[in-house]
């Protein structure tokens, strides 16, 4: 008797076989392109252009034209709830070019300059998370944001938020290859196996000096434009990233320095918007102080609030500093997202469309060591991005505070999350009988700074399995 073997083909109603993770990731970035292309032209086109009660561009514009005809900028009426002009003299000059255009042309260029910054930002960051361009993250993010709140208000209040949200990542950027740490053609190293040395993640042995320079450059223009932004000086100042500090405070400093001499009406500004950023509104703001001034609360149990999210912020801003060079990505776009978050909660204003400065931060969820493991942490993202509609018919009082206090409470729990779970990381490092108390930390920031993540890796006792090194796909 022979034995025969045949080949059975499925038939047509037969179940698709087994695939793999390879083959998922392919289907999953053709699925995702489309639906994010669709998402970014209707964010761009259509919902810029329906009526909406919010109008910041035509407020900056307006004031940008009064600057570049040669008169007063700061006249405006700051007792009513429209959008004002906030800006320094140092942001108005930077933002002078859009006064020189037609309104109409100036807002439509911004808003085309917002979409294309905040897909390259994207793009920065998974380039960052070392995954290729091809793959389904860069797809599956520019869907995820465009969608959000933060892209969708930014887009359809036309600010320039967008351009802020290129020009941090740009800093965390240019931060990491100053230390060795990231190349700067992020496209020549995508996907090669990473031991953790700067040859294996490509960085050069001697980092260009003038990525230092750019890296503080950007983030200088930002704190010209946002003054908020320069908490992130704590990043260069710990890791003794001079360069970076220097251009960081000397950008603003000269921007800010030009801008006073040529703003015909400095003292309005003195005199009138200054005393106005220290009130605290109670529309419109998501701070804690903004919620107690919407409600009527005291001051106690917001000083108090205040007081639990600074601790949060130390505690984990601190904690991290064990990670600055093993896992500097990790690092950086974490300390980054807890310092304005914290910056969001305490301040006397805080907007929910600010959350695309915290972006960098959900991407390290594809690293292996990752604030972004957790459960509780995720139901923080999604009130800090939803455009979910909380007001209810039935329940109007529920709705109306649901409503009110999404980002309050989605930043709050974005900032206790990070705190915990640094703490966690922190009792880990005690148990495996690592030093982690103040003296110990001290003479570790002393330390002579290194280049590349491959010895500190050693010396942190992580291995590659629970550093940050990303995973592939």
């Amino acid at each position: 008797m022979t034995a025969t073997t045949t080949t059975h083909s499925p038939a047509p109603g037969d179940p698709a076989p087994e695939s793999g993770p390879g083959r998922f990731s392919r289907i999953l970035t053709l699925a995702a392109w489309p639906l994010a292309v669709m998402t970014v032209l209707h964010r761009v086109i259509i919902t810029p252009h329906n009526e909406h009660p919010t109008d910041d561009f035509t407020t900056v514009w307006s004031a940008l034209h009064r600057f570049v005809t040669g008169t007063a900028v700061y006249v405006e009426d700051y007792t009513n709830d429209d959008p004002h002009y906030l800006y320094s003299p140092g942001g108005t000059l930077l933002l002078s070019p859009l006064g020189m255009v037609p309104s109409g042309v100036g807002r439509n260029g911004l808003i085309l300059a917002d979409a294309v910054a905040v897909i390259l930002a994207l793009a920065l960051l998974t380039l960052l998370v070392r995954r290729r361009l091809t793959g389904p993250v860069l797809p599956v993010a520019v869907l995820v944001f465009f969608a959000s709140e933060t892209v969708t208000n930014t887009l359809q209040f036309s600010n320039v938020n967008g351009l802020l949200f290129f020009l941090e990542v740009v800093f965390l950027w240019m931060l990491l290859v100053d230390r060795g740490q990231a190349p700067v053609n992020l496209l020549a190293t995508t996907g090669r196996s990473d031991r953790g040395t700067a040859a294996a993640t490509g960085a050069p042995d001697a980092p260009p000096r003038w990525a230092g320079i750019l890296g503080g450059v950007a983030l200088g223009l930002a704190i010209t434009v946002k003054p908020q932004f320069v908490v992130l000086l704590f990043l260069p100042l710990v890791r003794r990233q001079w360069r970076v500090l220097a251009s960081g405070v000397g950008v603003p400093v000269v921007i800010t320095g030009i801008g006073w001499l040529v703003v015909p009406d400095t003292d309005n500004y003195v005199n009138v918007l200054l005393p106005y950023l220290g009130e605290v509104r109670d529309y419109a703001n998501s701070s804690l102080a903004g919620v107690g001034a919407h409600y009527g609360w005291s001051s106690l149990p917001v000083l108090a609030l205040q007081a639990v999210a600074a601790l949060c912020v130390l505690t984990a801003v601190l904690g991290l500093l064990w990670w600055r060079d093993s896992d500097p990505f990790m690092w950086a776009a974490t300390t980054t997202s807890v310092l304005l978050t914290g910056v969001f909660l305490v301040s006397s204003l805080g907007q929910l469309y600010y959350t695309m400065m915290l972006i960098p931060v959900f991407f390290t969820v594809l690293c292996r060591r990752s604030v972004m493991h957790g459960t509780f942490i995720w139901f923080g993202v999604y009130l800090t991005l939803t455009l979910d509609d909380w007001y209810s018919d039935r329940w109007p009082g529920i709705g109306e505070i649901l409503h009110y206090s999404l980002g309050t409470v989605g930043w709050s729990i974005l900032l206790v999350a990070s705190a915990v779970c640094v703490a966690r990381w922190l009792a880990e490092r005690r148990r495996s009988g690592q030093d982690t108390g103040p003296g110990a930390l001290l003479r570790d920031l002393l330390a002579a700074p290194r280049h590349g993540s491959a010895e500190r890796a050693r010396t942190d006792g992580d291995s590659p399995e629970s550093s940050g090194t990303p995973i592939r796909q």
